[in-house]
């Protein structure tokens, strides 16, 4: 037997068909209006940042750090998902992307080769050989000044490059986009101090491709060009 439905009561309205939108204001998971996001939103600024910037710095980011490490798997998915490969160099305190490139696999290219510009390799040769050599002696930071580090430069230069000004300002930009990067801090004016992200940037391999072919150009005799 099949109960009869109870008729409709006059007295009391129909309930609604659909659920009512809930406000933003009334959840505390979003972070904007239509916010379809699943991140935390301090896990969110980490994403971000890590696609913004070429490194995430430990010592210059403490906070973002400590999230990446409570939360890399979730953030390593995410990136994954855009063909983008994380490292995380817990040692040197350093985060990086790769952009993933394998053979057979369809995938399009999100970032970008930022190459350094020929002062900016010159200076990173003469600092990651000082990193190198400070290092190897057991000193627990490696520190240059910048007179130094131009003195050193600017004997890489050719005629063509301009006058010693225009050298000088080149050399001097390039430790401005070092320190852009995190790779020397200015402890104070014209005194730096480099990081162990230099070996990164430099390996030790491509050092000494770096360093015999500075050798070999400078030992080349006046006007004899290659």
């Amino acid at each position: 037997m099949i109960d009869p439905v109870p008729a409709a009561d006059p007295a009391r309205p129909d309930p609604e068909p659909f659920v009512a939108p809930l406000p933003m204001e009334g959840d505390p998971d979003a972070c904007f209006a239509g916010d379809r996001g699943v991140l935390d939103p301090a896990v969110r600024r980490v994403l971000v940042r890590l696609l913004q910037r070429r490194f995430l710095l430990a010592e210059r980011h403490p906070e973002d750090w400590r999230v990446l490490l409570d939360h890399q798997h979730l953030v390593e998915s995410r990136l994954h998902e855009l063909f983008v490969r994380l490292v995380v160099d817990q040692g040197r305190g350093v985060a990086y992307k790769q952009q993933v490139r394998a053979e057979g696999l369809d995938a399009p290219i999100l970032l970008r080769d930022e190459a350094y510009s020929r002062a900016e390799t010159l200076v990173l040769v003469y600092l990651r050989t000082v990193y190198q050599r400070e290092s190897s002696s057991g000193e627990p930071a490696a520190r240059v000044d910048v007179e130094e580090v131009e003195q050193t430069v600017l004997s890489y230069f050719a005629e063509t490059d301009g006058d010693l000004a225009k050298r000088q300002r080149a050399v001097r930009s390039a430790l401005t986009r070092l320190r852009q990067d995190g790779i020397v801090d200015e402890e104070s004016e014209g005194r730096y101090r480099v990081g162990p992200l230099v070996e990164i940037v430099l390996s030790a391999e491509r050092l000494r491709e770096l360093d015999a072919w500075l050798r070999e150009r400078t030992a080349e005799p006046e006007g004899e060009t290659r």
